[in-house]
């Protein structure tokens, strides 16, 4: 099957998502270094903020207003008819969980999920925080998570196809006996929430779209500690794991460059994976 691919030369008439793939020049990589930046300084905040004691809705409220504070949209706030600026996913949730007034304790693990528009362009980042002393077990979990996005992020290169991408996600979390997630997956953005290609987080070394410099995606997989299996709950958003094991995940946007990847959505902080320390 022949991918189509789409050169954007003006960055302020992308079109919408119809299957092809778009390829983006060098205004295009400045305007997702803002949006990315943001992201992940609204992630660093949450740092200090992310303990027992605290509920997710109050971490969604600060979240909404540093973004307001700093020139910016959030892109959920009213997606679809969601009223939220955060995703936050609690232990068994895998993903689209919504803030609540319910307060965090220690133990829990929760995966903050973030995208901000600046000019135009969407910067889309999570990260799992670790409330007060986690479990072992869930600190493998989220170390497990991390690792994997990343080297599947490392092997970004012109050339590579999104199949290997996702071979080498699903071999390391594999390995380590966590399951991957196969009900959601990364996606293409920019001027775009959610654009072409689909990114999964398995797949078959050598197969689907081939990478070009240029393209903008994210890469976000999920692990649970028990089966893959998952299902969405009543509200329409909350995606749960059918066994009620715990649930992982690590999100970052990238472009692909002229010999291998951009991360937009790096911690200004070097924060980007529990423990996190703000000394």
């Amino acid at each position: 099957m022949t991918t189509a691919y789409e050169t954007v030369t003006d960055i302020d008439t992308a079109s919408p998502r119809d299957g092809r793939i778009k390829l983006h020049g060098p205004e295009a990589f400045e305007g997702m270094r803002k949006a990315g930046s943001l992201a992940a300084e609204i992630l660093d905040m949450l740092v200090e903020h992310a303990r027992p004691g605290n509920t997710t809705a109050y971490l969604d409220k600060l979240a909404r207003e540093y973004a307001f504070d700093h020139g910016s949209m959030p892109a959920t706030l009213f997606y679809r008819g969601y009223r939220h600026s955060l995703c936050t996913s609690l232990n068994h949730v895998v993903c689209h969980g919504i803030p609540g007034p319910k307060p965090l304790k220690s133990g829990d693990i929760v995966n903050i999920d973030v995208t901000v528009v600046v000019d135009g362009w969407h910067g889309d980042t999570s990260r799992m925080y670790t409330i007060g002393e986690p479990r072992r077990k869930a600190e493998l979990l989220v170390d497990t998570t991390y690792e994997a996005m990343m080297a599947g992020i490392n092997a970004i290169k012109p050339g590579v196809t999104l199949g290997t991408i996702g071979a080498i996600i699903q071999e390391y979390a594999e390995e380590r006996r966590c399951s991957i997630v196969r009900d959601f997956c990364g996606h293409g953005l920019g001027q775009n929430f959610h654009d072409s290609p689909n990114v999964l987080h398995f797949g078959e070394h050598g197969e689907g779209p081939e990478l070009k410099e240029g393209m903008f995606f994210t890469v976000e997989p999920m692990l649970n500690l028990g089966r893959a299996d998952v299902k969405v709950l009543s509200d329409g958003w909350t995606a749960v794991t059918r066994d009620k094991s715990l649930s992982a995940q690590f999100e970052h946007s990238v472009g692909v460059t002229a010999d291998g990847v951009e991360i937009f959505t790096k911690s200004p902080k070097g924060l980007d994976k529990p423990p996190y320390s703000t000394n």
